[in-house]
């Protein structure tokens, strides 16, 4: 699987989710991951959801995540990565 980011993007994601998107790939090897088409607005491209674990480094354990990406060619690009919602949460757990 091949994966780009936005670099500028991603020190965004980091200042404020403190999560890397080099950490929020980890999501996407997670077998019981929930993904869904994020239809909250209209992007001019499709977008998904993803929900699962992401590994952090910097705890050295799994959190329970959201990541937002598209599908670009054979890449994925990776647009935010988050802590996911208590209710995003429910849905995985």
């Amino acid at each position: 699987m091949k994966f780009e980011w936005d670099d500028n993007k991603n020190l965004s994601n980091i200042e404020k989710h403190g999560i890397s998107f080099e950490e929020a790939k980890s999501i996407f090897f997670d077998s019981i991951a929930i993904v869904d088409e994020d239809k909250r607005f209209k992007y001019g491209e499709t977008r998904f959801v993803i929900i699962g674990k992401i590994y952090l480094d910097i705890i050295n354990r799994n959190i329970i995540g959201t990541v937002i990406y598209t599908k670009r060619g054979d890449k994925t690009r990776i647009i935010s990565a988050r802590k996911a919602s208590r209710k995003e949460r429910k849905l995985y757990e």
